[in-house]
This record gives structure tokens, sequence and C-alpha cells, in this order.
């Protein structure tokens, strides 16, 4: 090979590497450090940019993306002395590339040593329960802590947050007992307060129930005494009534026999034989042992045998002779004389109807409106005086078709 020809190759490969050294090329979401003889240049952003060959070169490729880092479980001791481990994860972003080369040599280590100081500074503070339960202050002042001293390495934290809270096992069985047993408390404490409940529901049902029942017997009782006190007051109604007619009755039959007996105009011979007709009806009745005959029996039986034409009568005319006609013809007694008697207000009470009557009017609505509202009101009976003149006015005194001219008792004819 000629020495013309190696020379041309060489210079093209030397123009080759000059022209890769003076051109490079910048990702999206990525910046480069440029550095001219061993200083800081400039920051290239993303696209095609040339370089100074063996003048400038690249330090260092940043990405400029929000980056996530999970740190493994740190040791931390709270203040009740138990020794947990809490496992962080930290989202950031490079926001100045110069920064983040010049400001400190490796921000990730950097990083994860100020999130473990700064967690058991603040872990240190809480005991387990509110370690276990204040996640969110804990993340809180984890990033304000983070942020505030990553700014000057060109960082922004968005957030922390403390992915695991790992308690010795002895604490984790301890913990599952209590919260157990709190749980078992709690199961009890609802099935004592359910039961409660139930209890005082049943109990309001039966009062209720029993208020219902009693009121219902109340008005049961109510309306039964105004039913016994309505059928009293009508059989009361219709026993009186009863009375007024029987009196009345005994007063019509009284009349008539004292007229009856006025009219037949009866002698001593009638009222002797009526007075012998009576006496057997003394000695009747099982309770009779001994009869004693009365001293005006043998002037009885001594006026029968006058009249009936007796020794002592000395052919004195019988009393039951009878004058013979003229004709000679037997006379036939004279007919009594036929009485008008008036019978059709003998059976008048002169007494409302027991449907007319107050207490028959009232019904079972009202009876038991009025038990509602004012409970049972039973009417006072009427006073003595009222009754008595009211018979007085309803009896057969009142009928003026009874009343005779002369209001005193009938006289019988002397003998």
């Amino acid at each position: 090979m000629e020495p013309a020809l190696i020379a041309l190759i060489v210079i093209a490969v030397l123009v080759v590497f000059v022209l890769a050294k003076s051109v490079t090329i910048v990702p999206q979401a990525q910046a480069k450090v440029v550095e001219r003889l061993g200083r800081y240049s400039r920051t290239l952003s993303p696209g095609l940019a040339l370089l100074v060959p063996f003048v400038d070169r690249v330090r260092a490729t940043i990405d400029l993306r929000e980056q996530v880092i999970s740190f493994p479980p740190q040791p931390v001791i709270t203040a009740d002395n138990l020794q947990v481990g809490i496992d962080t994860v930290v989202y950031f972003q490079v926001t100045d590339p110069r920064l983040a080369v010049y400001g400190i040599a490796n921000y990730i280590t950097g990083m994860e040593q100020l999130t473990t100081t700064t967690l058991r500074n603040v872990v240190g503070g809480l005991n387990l329960e509110g370690a276990l339960t204040g996640r969110d202050g804990i993340n809180s002042q984890l990033r304000t802590v983070l942020d505030g001293t990553t700014g000057p390495w060109g960082l922004r934290v968005a957030r922390v947050e403390i992915k695991a809270i790992d308690p010795p096992p002895s604490i984790q069985d301890s913990m599952e007992k209590q919260m157990r047993a709190d749980r078992d408390k709690r199961a009890v404490i609802l099935t004592a307060e359910g039961q409660r409940h139930a209890a005082i529901t049943t109990a309001e049902g039966q009062k209720a129930a029993s208020i219902l029942s009693a009121e219902g017997k109340k008005q049961a009782a109510i309306l039964d005494a105004e039913a016994e006190r309505q059928s009293r007051i009508l059989r009361a109604e219709g026993e009186r009534a009863a009375l007024f007619l029987q009196a009345q009755g005994q007063a019509k039959s009284i009349e008539t026999v004292f007229q009856a007996i006025h009219d037949g105009k009866p002698d001593q011979g009638l009222l002797a034989y009526q007075y012998l007709q009576t006496l057997p009806k003394i000695a009747q009745g099982d309770a009779n042992k001994m009869w004693i005959v009365p001293s005006e029996f043998s002037k009885a039986l001594e006026g029968l045998s006058k009249l009936g034409g007796g020794e002592d009568g000395d052919g004195a005319r019988n009393w039951m002779d009878v004058d013979a006609p003229a004709g000679g013809q037997q006379a036939a007694p004279a007919a009594p004389a036929a009485s008008s008697l008036d019978t059709s207000s003998w059976f008048d009470s002169n007494l409302p109807p027991a449907a007319e009557q107050p207490e028959a009017k009232m019904t079972l609505s009202s009876i038991a409106d009025q038990a509602v509202e004012t409970g049972p009101q039973i009417p006072k009976p009427p006073p003595l005086s009222q009754v008595k003149q009211d018979v007085q006015e309803s009896g057969p005194a009142a009928d003026p078709r009874n009343r005779r001219e002369d209001d005193a008792p009938p006289q019988l004819p002397a003998g």
C-alpha cells in the first residue's frame, strides 16, 4: 500500500473522530452538564448540540423526570423504647442539573442518609401507637425537612411516604391480643346493648298491651254495668207498671163488689150465710192444731134457723119462700139489673212506654264516649216524694171516670 493512501485513511479517521467529538444529542427529559477545560461551561437542553473537540466534554447526564426511591427498613427506637423497622419511599425531581452535579457528590446517598436521620428524630418523640396512627404527620414532617435540605442540591422533594412499620414479633403478638380483646369487648358491649334495647322494646310493648287490655276491660265493665243498669231500670219500670195494673184491677174489683153488694141490698141472712162459708177457711193450714169456734158462730146458726122456719120461728115465713102470683103460676125470680161496667181503662197504667224512657234512649256509643271522657255517670234515683206523687197521679184515682160523686167509701146498709 502506498504511503499516500495510508495517510489519507488516517486523516479520514481523524476527521470522523473529531466530528463525533464535536456533535452530541441530548434526549428528551434529560440534561447534560458540559465542562470546558475542566470548568463548568453550560447545560445542554434536549436536542442536537455542538462541542469544541478536545476542549469541551460532557461531565454528567441528568434525568429531569420525577424519580422514586425506596429505602430499605431502618431501625428506629420509639419513645417507649421499642425498636421498629420503618421503610420509606421518596418522590423527588432534579430541578437544577448543575447543582445536582456540583452541589453534592451523590444526591441519592445523601437523600437516603438525610431521610434516615430525620425519620429517627421524628419517630423518636412518638410512642408505638402514635407512630402507627400518625403516619400522615410523619410524612409531612419528613417532606418539609427533606425539601428544605435538598434545595441547594438542585432537588425538589414532592412527597415522602412510609411504606411499612414493622414492630418486633412479641409486640405484634401483644398488639394482636390487645386488638382481639378490644374487639371481643366491643362485641360483648354491642350484644349487651342489643339485648338491653330488645328488653326495653319488649317491656314497652308489654306495657302498651297491658294498658290497652286494661282499657278494654274497663270499657267492657262500664258497658256491662250500664247494660245491667238499663235492664234493671226497664225491669223496675215493668214491675212498677204491673203493680199499677194490679192495684187498678184490685181497686176495680173492690169497687165492683161493693157496688154489687149495694145494688143487691143484702139482709141479715145473707151475711150470716157468707160468715158460715168463711169459717172453714180459718181452719185451713198444716200448722193449725186447735180450732176455737167463735162465740158469734152460735148466733149465726140461730139466725139461719129462724130464717129457715125453725122451732122458735112459730110458723114464721122462711126467707127462701117466694110469693105465688095471682094467676096461680109460680113467678120467676127477678133478674138483677144489668150493670154497665166500662173496662176500657182498667189496664191503663198512665205511664210512658219503656222504649220512651230516658234511660232506654241511651245508645252504646254515647255511653262509651261518656265513659271515656268523664267516666261512668250513674243518674241519681228520684226522691220518694216524687215517686209517691207519680203513683198518685198515674194510679186509678187519677182517672176521672173512676171517680164517684161521693169519694167516701161505700157503706153497707144497716141491717
